[in-house]
């Protein structure tokens, strides 16, 4: 008999509120969280505008040497991962700490951290042969992406399958995906599982603005992120952290568990083509749309509303607008479509589990979030992308997606238990 793999638990710290309550807040009223970066001096950048989380680590339960052992980006990793569990009513003392794994998205893994040790070893870049008598003793754990799976594990009391999944901007959906397959294979019973990212510092501002992928609408932060929209000229860099509980079917009703959305098909496909650029006809992406409906049992009718990836570069959201016509037909004229990066802005490795929090929490609701900032149509983008005001829409089926550098495209589909495959 198939495993059928159901979310319980949700946790969310993203830009403009921290918690799953606040994000959906944010989400559902419209209001953007992109503005000046303060996190550093960012007047020799390109780009200056950024969507940063307000977050204060010592007030959301972490200690004074989790402070100091940990990057940011893991401990925005281990602060959802809690509030998932505390979301799921699981207690994890009753499971067999063996079948329980983790699984994190990171695209950038420690670069705040990294960025600022750098500078105080080469005491401000003027070292040639940096001193490492100024450097901390866990920066070593900065320096491996594999540090934030381990603290999630060791947050949880979870000794199973330990994985950091780095597939750039489909790192939040590919590990997701990745932690579905072990429930459905019988290796494990419960994992954690999401993805986070903090990546605003100088080098990533300096990477991105190399590539010019990134906005220069530094006098306007707040209308900086503009999907879909004509004048669009690149995309926000964010930051942020989303973490799931995900269940066997069966074993979250024996238990009366609260199920979010069952995750009903996944795909991830890459186009091998391009660092960075991408074919304007979309097929990659519309292949992994149509193998993750395959898996779902599901048609293109049944998607109620699309979770875009959305960045708001010219290339994106034409390719995605593309994929939608190829995989879904005449229903991607009639499904809305948002991007909630114009909002959160796009925080790389972790969006693509912030947007599969977003999904969800559209089903729970029954309310499409909206691409703010859409007041110019583009018309080479001329599908429903619910502008400036979120949506009332009744929502039992929702694709997500995501594409990264590198030719990643990947694709989910979250449906309500009774609606998907029996």
């Amino acid at each position: 008999m198939e495993r059928r793999v159901v979310i319980t638990g949700i946790g969310v710290l993203a830009p403009g509120g921290v918690g799953t309550k606040n994000f959906w807040s944010l989400l559902s009223e419209g209001r953007t969280a992109t503005r000046g970066i303060t996190f550093f001096d960012p007047s020799s950048f390109r780009s200056q505008v950024a969507a940063e989380a307000d977050f204060d680590p010592e007030l959301h339960g972490l200690g004074p040497q989790e402070i100091r052992r940990m990057d940011r980006a893991a401990q925005f990793g281990v602060v959802t991962a809690r509030e998932a569990l505390a979301d799921s009513g699981l207690d994890l003392a009753g499971f067999d700490p063996h079948r329980t794994g983790v699984t994190i998205g990171s695209a950038v893994g420690a670069t705040m951290g990294l960025d600022d040790e750098y500078r105080v070893v080469s005491d401000g870049g003027r070292l040639d042969l940096v001193d490492y008598a100024y450097a901390p003793r866990h920066l070593y754990n900065h320096f491996v992406p594999s540090s934030f799976s381990a603290e999630v594990a060791w947050a949880v009391g979870a000794e199973g399958p330990n994985t950091v999944v780095s597939t750039g901007c489909t790192s939040g959906l590919d590990s997701v995906g990745h932690a579905v397959e072990l429930i459905r294979e019988g290796s494990t019973d419960v994992m954690i599982a999401g993805a986070t990212d903090t990546p605003i510092s100088p080098i990533t501002m300096a990477c991105f603005d190399a590539i010019k992928a990134t906005t220069p609408r530094n006098d306007d932060p707040e209308h900086a992120s503009r999907p879909f929209d004509g004048t669009r000229n690149g995309f926000v860099l964010g930051e942020g952290s989303a973490v799931f509980v995900l269940e066997e079917l069966s074993a979250a009703r024996r238990r009366g568990a609260h199920i979010y959305a069952e995750i009903a098909g996944y795909a991830s496909r890459c186009n091998a083509f391009h660092m960075t650029g991408l074919r304007p006809d979309g097929r990659e992406m519309a292949e992994a749309i149509r193998v993750a409906l395959d898996e779902a049992r599901m048609n293109p009718e049944d998607i109620d509303y699309i979770n875009a990836h959305g960045s708001g570069t010219k290339q994106n959201d034409r390719h995605e607008t593309a994929a939608f016509k190829l995989s879904l037909g005449e229903h991607a004229y009639r499904t809305p479509v948002s991007s909630i990066k114009s909002m959160v802005g796009h925080s790389l490795g972790a969006i693509g589990s912030i947007e599969i929090a977003a999904s969800v929490l559209a089903m729970e609701n029954n309310v499409v979030p909206p691409t703010a900032n859409l007041h110019t149509p583009d018309p080479e983008c001329d599908l429903d992308y619910v502008p400036l005001t979120a949506r009332e829409h009744t929502t039992e089926a929702v694709l997500t997606v995501g594409s990264g550098f590198g030719g990643f495209q990947s694709a989910m589909v979250l449906a309500r238990p009774e609606r998907s495959a029996a």
